[in-house]
């Protein structure tokens, strides 16, 4: 993503915002004849099919059994609701508002720089997991903490309209995107037994979309009548609503909820 970003504004700019397609079509042709042909999936045993209806009745019950039945889960399946979408909105409508900030909409190499900076925060947040873990007792209280950096972020990114600030506060929402996601999904990981993970998981991916949904029509609408800033704003306080939730999830004392909690076999 970090070189790819840089590289695809520049091509765009260049040449014409084809090229990087067509580059990424190559890419993923070959990113798919290699995981075809080279990658394995080791330890999998085929599950004997009951019928369409069955097997759908048992998704949605291990998805209510072991997801939103189990209280400490749940309250963070919800917060993804409003965490999710926003996520998605504030990297693509930064492009077109940096552009306008930068004053040249047709510099597509500032909107591949843009996304550099989201791919090297991601980078860098990923290496800081251990050691800001290390300054939390509990999960749920780095979560609350980001909300506490992310929010702010963005309210900021709203208010201020200077390209080089704006650019800088991206830089810190997305550090802060990069070191909560491991945390939160390690917090999920260790609440659901193996077997039923990859339903539950499912499930939680589904809230999420669930949040893109609702939110980005809206955060769109709001930006074509009020403009970026007052949309980047809405989305901060859409995101905000997330942390009673949170909160919820924190006062579960859920065995998970510790850095160093092992993850459920």
């Amino acid at each position: 993503m970090l070189t790819g970003t840089v590289a695809g504004g520049l091509v765009a700019q260049y040449t014409n915002l084809g090229v990087p397609y067509i580059m990424r079509i190559v890419a993923l042709a070959a990113t798919f004849l290699i995981a075809f042909f080279l990658m394995h999936d080791e330890g999998f045993q085929a599950k004997s099919h009951t019928g369409l209806m069955n097997e759908m009745r048992e998704v949605i019950s291990d998805s209510m059994e072991f997801g939103l039945r189990n209280r400490p889960l749940r309250w963070v399946m919800l917060s993804a609701v409003f965490n999710g979408g926003v996520g998605i909105f504030v990297f693509y409508a930064m492009q077109p508002y940096l552009l306008h900030l930068y004053g040249d909409p047709s510099s597509y190499a500032v909107a591949g720089v843009s996304a550099s900076i989201v791919a090297g925060a991601l980078i860098t947040g990923g290496f800081l997991v251990p050691y800001v873990g290390r300054l939390f007792k509990r999960r749920t209280s780095l979560l609350i903490a980001g909300l506490l950096i992310g929010v702010p972020a963005l309210v900021l990114i709203g208010l201020v309209g200077n390209f080089w600030i704006v650019l800088a506060l991206l830089a810190v929402w997305s550090l802060v995107f990069s070191i909560t996601g491991p945390v939160r999904q390690a917090y999920v990981n260790g609440l659901i037994p193996s077997q039923q993970r990859a339903t539950v998981l499912s499930a939680d991916n589904m809230l999420t979309s669930l949040g893109g949904v609702i939110s980005q029509p809206g955060l769109g609408k709001v930006a074509d009548v009020w403009g970026y800033p007052v949309s980047y704003l809405a989305s901060a306080a859409f995101q905000v609503i997330a942390t009673p939730f949170l909160l919820l999830a924190g006062r579960e004392n859920a065995n998970s909820d510790t850095s160093r909690a092992p993850i459920k076999k």
